[in-house]
């Protein structure tokens, strides 16, 4: 069955890349959403649940697209969410939480098909193991700029690398989407969209 290309509600390179990567054919159209607004009583991961949602429904349906994703990344220690840091600071602060220890990094996936009404969200944890990093290696990291526009304020698969020893569970889902997660769940619309389509020229 040929996957026809999915709207991405994101502006992340690193998200196409996964994408390109994994063969999913995708037309970017990022979201317009106040993703600071958006907060689940419930937690951080149902909150990434909802910005994820509020995401995909706010996007526009790209020509020849029957499918929006959207996605929605948090970064949580200590039952904390780190949001994106806006100053070498923070920054700064944020690494240094993160450093000789672990924590959880949640993406939440949501998939809108809106010719049919269905919409599904699915969330993927990996837990990150942080070795310990002295005050020169923090101000190193800092001095890279790699932490701009990320939550947690690294990203896994540049220099902070070397500071990674250990993941337990998917990797992709650290970068920015479960590839796994995503690839399945397309798969699931897909067929639904062939056989709604098999059903409407009857």
């Amino acid at each position: 069955m040929k996957i026809d290309p999915v709207t991405l509600a994101s502006a992340s390179p690193r998200r196409t890349e996964l994408l390109d990567r994994a063969g999913i054919p995708h037309i970017v159209r990022p979201a317009d959403v106040d993703e600071a607004t958006i907060v689940s009583p419930e937690g951080h991961e149902a909150t990434a649940e909802l910005r994820a949602r509020a995401k995909a429904a706010s996007a526009k349906l790209a020509d020849g697209s029957r499918i929006v994703l959207a996605a929605d990344t948090v970064v949580i220690v200590d039952d904390e969410s780190l949001e994106k840091a806006l100053t070498p600071e923070e920054a700064w602060s944020m690494v240094e939480r993160l450093a000789g220890s672990d924590h959880r990094v949640v993406t939440a996936v949501a998939l809108i098909a809106p010719e049919l009404d269905l919409t599904e969200t699915r969330r993927t944890s990996t837990t990150v193991t942080f070795a310990p990093m002295s005050t020169s290696e923090i101000d190193w990291y800092v001095s890279t700029d790699e932490w701009k526009g990320v939550a947690g304020a690294y990203r896994i698969q540049g220099a902070a690398a070397r500071f990674i020893p250990s993941i337990t569970g998917s990797y992709s889902n650290v970068v920015g989407l479960p590839i796994a997660t995503v690839w399945t769940m397309v798969w699931r619309f897909q067929s639904l969209l062939e056989q709604y389509s098999g059903t409407t020229r009857r």
